[in-house]
């Protein structure tokens, strides 16, 4: 496959983040939304050693995958993003890559509150600009394709 092949995808595929440790885990593929978000149910900013980090639990107690490790990373970002209401809220944002299928991509990440969505992570069109194509009517094509 060379580097202009656009893979089909489905509107929710399973996707990991090898550098957290969270392998699929189901995503939404959202095209209206611009940016990709992960659940995370504590974001705070600690001082070490007069340097800020980022720290961070990746997802909530409800979730089977689930773990109390707390992540950090002390090179991040803090933008507006319209929520799914459209209202603008301050998120904190890191880069970590993510794996959709076989291609694993740099990704920025919002960092959210998504508890009260259905599926913990969502995977926005700037990630999938010129990467993917998705096919609204199917779930999980590279689940099936692997198989």
């Amino acid at each position: 496959m060379n580097s202009t092949t656009k893979i089909i995808i489905g509107r929710r595929e399973k996707v990991s983040f090898p550098d957290l440790g969270l392998k699929l885990v189901e995503a939404k593929i959202d095209t209206g939304a611009y940016t990709a978000a992960l659940h995370c149910s504590r974001i705070w900013v600690e001082e070490k050693a007069g340097v800020a980090v980022l720290c961070f639990k990746i997802l909530d107690d409800t979730h089977p995958r689930y773990s109390e490790k707390t992540h950090e990373f002390l090179v991040f970002g803090k933008r507006k993003i319209k929520n799914s209401s459209g209202i603008f809220e301050s998120r904190f944002t890191i880069k970590t890559p993510i794996k959709i299928g076989r291609k694993k991509i740099q990704a920025t990440l919002s960092l959210t509150d998504r508890a009260g969505m259905k599926y913990p992570v969502l995977v926005g069109r700037k990630l999938l600009h010129n990467r993917f194509i998705v096919d609204v009517t199917e779930l999980n094509l590279l689940e099936k394709k692997a198989k």
